[in-house]
């Protein structure tokens, strides 16, 4: 792909601009913390730049969202629709550069705005809720969320999206929500359509979603290493997002093809038609950025930008607690230190580099290079623009660069090095090495503070320079440890923290709660067909049966949706149809000694975004063929083969949002029919059987259903308290057990089944990760 470059920049905000609205092909809107909305037009003498139009004032505090109303009767040049932090929502005429309706209403800082067709104004904000204004006056006001609304988009089709801080996304119809997306792990920032697909997400946790309008994610970006504010796409299937990392990242078919540096955090970012990118940056600068090399900038303006960036960069970068701008350069070396052992900090390009004083060779020895430690946290450290306690260099070897692992206090060691893991393309199965090493380097052993809690560290500035390498695999990480350098009773790494305050430290667990679902996702197509195609040869000459076989046309049908559900890079833009759903319903009435390969092919078709939206409208209309194929497959005698492909495909059904409602009404008789069944298991359905549990357990937890939890919390127990179970079937019952204590509504009803026996029994095993568990579980029991 062709890389973005910089275009022009739109110089005139006195603060950070904060919002973008591309005003059709009349020009483009920005609002900013200085309290003004700006409009640029193009050049008339230079078409690729932009010059400002207007200046619309009248907020009396920072302006947020936009949204354009295109030129009509009433509007000649068209209207802009702004919302403020005063709460106020005005209308503007554009040609008059005056505010034409004044909205009141809100409580709170209006957050989000969009104009449906029929003229009406939409606006949400930090009040939870979300208003209809018509000719000025609020027509309609609804609470959305309980806590605030962050935005709202209405798209074309008529739908109406909002993203609250409860980290969900709803659909409404009128006042009605009818849909609640539920997947990220933080605020819901910023929506946008995707054309053709549906909607994309931005959120405080760092990840980009794709969602069909039908609830289910499609797709997870993951990139930022901050807050992600905004996220826009072009006709085109390109992606751009902003962030507080001060990144812009251009996205294709969910990879990330660029990511432009900012001299600030990223408030905004829209796309023109042209496929031009606009940002919204904290310094006071709109800029557009573009591929098309007849609109790039001078090289002039490039140079100095990049500058810009680089002393940017420079100035929020610290070492030991100092400002690098603020060390001595290498020249310092020149100067004979004072005595044996003395420590010099010098700044080398963009890294501060500690050296000692020799004083039997009369010369600066080189220590290594310099990172703030636990007593610098106030000041902390920067890495992508944002402050963190620590910033661990990570050496892969192998030639690979230097890696960055950011890590606050605060933060869950797990999910940092779950995140880092998949962010740096590297095997989750070293998760432990790295956790440990975050822990033991960050002073906090086993332990992880209260987020309140701050440390009373004393004496002078902590420099860390040493290495500790331990193996990954067949290659080594070379990581940057610490240790104080400083006498006296500054706070040395490996201590016990304690609180100033008296708050007793967190106790970490390592394993629960389970958070998302887990999926049996690979399958032995080719077998699958040949059984497939076996089956219905037999069916085909048997006179009774004739009717059930599928015909020449149909079989040739199969191996095109398998080639659909194998790609599953694709699953965001491949598509399965309704015939396709009436082929898999035609093959779920074979009899049941036929029925293994048909429910192994059901377990991939619903994995697939529109195989589950299929299979629901299906179930919709009044055929519940799932429920006559569970029951079918249940049914004495069990089949071993159809018992274990029931299992993996019910488990994949937790995989799509849409079937948690089918799941939940049809959770007891699932659990209570495979129990009776419990004896026909082979050691893989033992462990289907476990996975399922424990889907139900995160399922239960987030609908707070108490009669189910208590239906799974005992399932669970018997597979925990089974000898013969082997590891990883007792290691996900036990995790779904923990979990329904730490989150759920059981956790008395656990330790009055003696809960307690099962936990300290899980960690005398010799498995590692059940005893983990085990010690999570005792630790609920105290």
């Amino acid at each position: 792909m062709v890389e973005y470059r910089l275009g022009v920049q739109l110089h005139g905000h006195a603060d950070d601009v904060r919002g973008i609205c591309v005003c059709g092909d009349t020009g483009i809107a920005t609002s900013s913390r200085d309290g003004t909305v700006k409009f640029w037009t193009r050049n008339p003498e230079k078409e690729s730049e932009y010059v400002l139009s207007k200046t619309l004032a009248g907020h009396s505090s920072f302006v947020g969202p936009l949204a354009w109303i295109p030129p009509s009767d009433r509007f000649s040049e068209g209207g802009i629709v702004s919302g403020g932090m005063d709460t106020f929502v005005f209308l503007w005429d554009l040609h008059k550069g005056e505010v034409v309706e004044r909205m009141k209403g809100h409580d709170s800082q209006v957050t989000g705005l969009a104009v449906d067709t029929n003229g009406d104004i939409i606006s949400s904000s930090m009040d939870c809720t979300v208003r209809r204004w018509r000719n000025g006056n609020a027509v309609e006001v609804w609470e959305a969320h309980k806590v605030a609304v962050q935005t709202v988009l209405k798209l074309p089709t008529g739908e109406l999206f909002t993203g609250s801080s409860d980290s969900t996304i709803k659909l409404w119809k009128g006042r009605t929500c009818i849909q609640t997306f539920s997947g990220h792990a933080d605020t819901v920032r910023c929506l946008a359509a995707m054309p053709g697909l549906g909607i994309l997400s931005a959120s405080h946790d760092s990840t980009i979603k794709l969602w069909v309008l039908t609830g289910q994610p499609l797709l997870e970006m993951i990139g930022h290493s901050s807050l992600v504010y905004s996220v826009d796409a072009h006709s085109s299937g390109l992606i751009a997002s902003g962030s507080e990392d001060r990144s812009l990242k251009i996205w294709k078919d969910g990879v990330c093809v660029q990511s432009i540096e900012h001299p600030g955090c990223i408030w905004d970012a829209k796309f023109l038609e042209n496929g031009d990118i606009v940002t919204a940056c904290s310094d006071g600068t709109a800029r557009i950025w573009t591929t098309d090399t007849n609109r790039f900038c001078s090289d002039e303006e490039l140079a100095a930008y990049t500058d810009l960036i680089s002393q940017y960069m420079l100035s929020r970068k610290t070492v030991g607690g100092l400002k690098l701008t603020d060390l001595p350069g290498v020249e310092a070396l020149q100067v004979p230190g004072n005595s044996n052992g003395q420590t010099l900090i010098v700044r080398e390009g963009d890294n501060g580099v500690a050296y000692s004083w020799n004083s039997a060779e009369f010369k600066w020895d080189k220590i290594g290079e310099v990172v703030d430690g636990p007593g610098d946290a106030a000041q902390g450290q920067v890495y992508d623009g944002v402050q963190y306690d620590f910033v661990f260099n990570v050496d892969i070897g192998d030639g690979e660069p230097i890696r960055k692992l950011p890590y606050n206090r605060s933060d869950d060691p797990y999910a940092v090095a779950d995140k880092w893991l998949l962010k740096e393309n590297l095997p989750l199965t070293y998760r432990q090495q790295v956790v440990e090493f975050i822990l033991q380097n960050s002073g906090q052993n086993n332990f992880v503070p209260d987020p309140s809690f701050r440390d009373p560290y004393t004496g002078g500035k902590h420099v860390f320079v040493a290495t500790v390498i331990f193996a990954v695999g067949c290659c080594c990480l070379l990581l940057t440890t610490k240790f104080d350098y400083v006498s006296g009773n500054a706070y040395v790494p490996g201590g016990q923290p304690s609180s100033s305050n008296g708050n007793a430290p967190k106790q970490i667990f390592k394993h629960i709660p389970k958070s998302g679902m887990l999926s049996f996702e690979t399958a032995q197509f080719d077998g699958i067909l040949k059984k497939v195609t076996e089956f219905n040869t037999a069916l085909s000459s048997d006179s009774e049966q004739k009717q059930l076989s599928l015909s020449e046309t149909e079989m040739s049908r199969l191996p095109a949706i398998v080639k659909v559900l194998k790609e599953t890079s694709f699953y965001h833009t491949s598509k399965l149809a309704d015939v396709d759903m009436a082929l898999l319903v035609k093959i779920l009435s074979w009899p049941a000694k036929m029925m293994f390969p048909v429910i192994d092919f059901l377990r991939m078709f619903v994995l697939h975004p529109d195989g589950a939206a299929l299979l629901l409208k299906t179930i919709e209309t009044g055929n519940d063929v799932l429920m006559e194929t569970f029951r079918k497959a249940v049914a004495p005698p069990v089949q071993p083969a159809n018992l274990l492909t029931i299992l993996k495909a019910v488990t994949n059904l937790f995989y799509s949002s849409c079937l948690h409602q089918w799941l939940r009404i049809h959770c007891a008789e699932i659990i209570d029919s495979l129990t009776n069944c419990k004896s026909s298991f082979s050691k893989n359905a033992h462990l289907a059987y476990a996975t399922l549990l424990l889907n139900y357990s995160v399922l239960s937890i987030e609908a707070k259903d108490e009669q189910s939890q208590t239906q799974i919390l005992s399932a669970a127990l018997e597979i925990a308290e089974d000898d013969a179970q082997d590891f990883d079937s007792k290691y996900r019952a036990l995790v779904a057990i923990g979990s329904l204590m730490q989150k759920g509504l059981v956790k008395s009803l656990a330790l009055d089944l003696d809960v307690k026996s099962v936990a300290s029994s899980a960690k005398a095993s010799m498995d590692s990760k059940i005893a983990e568990v085990g010690a999570d579980i005792e630790l609920l029991t105290r």
